[in-house]
Order: C-alpha cells, then structure tokens, then sequence
C-alpha cells in the first residue's frame, strides 16, 4: 500500500494521539496539563477515523471502518461529559476511545503484515523444490 495523503493524515494525527492519550492516562487528572493535553488530543482523535474512511485498499469499506464509526461516538461522547461535568463517564469514554484505538492499531498493523507475508507467498515460485 502506497502512503497517500488519507493515509499521511491518518498517520500524522494518530501517532501522536496515541503519545498523548498515554501521557494523559498515567498523569494525575483535572490538571492544566490534562485539559490542555485533552485539548489537542480530542482533534487528533477525530481527524483519524475520518481520514480513514478515505482509506479503501480494496475500494470499499473494511471492518476497520466500524472502528472509525465506534471511535467517533466514543471521543464525542467524552467531550460532552466533560461538559457537563460527568467525570466518571468522562473517563470511560476516553479510556475506551484510546484503548480502542490501540486496539485496531494492532489488530491493523499484524493484519497488514500477515497479508503482506500471503501475497509473497502468493507470488512466490516453487517450482525449484519439486523433485
């Protein structure tokens, strides 16, 4: 898969979504840091399920899209608890949007890597192990 800008993007705002969300989880909550941390960190985590819908390898939607969907309710519905000043389900939500992300990052990655290895073995000749 070549990088197009979907998957630039996606990349570019995951990546560090993910570092932020692991420094958020460890610190103490309610900080300046945390709210500023949780600033940023809801953008980027919005910006990646949409970038990847845009991302269709084989030109349609995949289970990964389910992901993207789940993410977006997850991250959404951590912003407005916060709002309302629901701490507990604030937290919830946020720890299941970043653990949900890490997730299908794995899952996405050895995936990726298992089908790579398919389509060498696809491709590959064996005729010189005949006897």
């Amino acid at each position: 898969m070549q990088l197009t800008l979907p998957i630039t993007v996606h990349l570019v705002s995951v990546l560090p979504a993910l570092v932020i969300g692991a420094v958020n989880l460890a610190q103490e909550k309610g900080t300046s840091l945390h709210k500023f941390l949780g600033r940023v960190w809801i953008p980027l985590m919005l910006v990646t399920p949409f970038a990847l819908f845009f991302i269709q390898p084989n030109g349609t939607f995949s289970w990964m899209h389910i992901f993207s969907v789940v993410n977006i309710i997850y991250i959404t519905s951590s912003y407005i608890a916060v709002r309302r000043g629901n701490i507990k389900a604030h937290r919830a939500w946020a720890d299941m949007a970043y653990i949900g992300t890490s997730v299908a990052g794995i899952m996405a990655a050895w995936l990726s890597s298992f089908h790579s290895e398919i389509k060498y073995l696809q491709g590959a000749d064996f005729r010189h192990y005949e006897s």
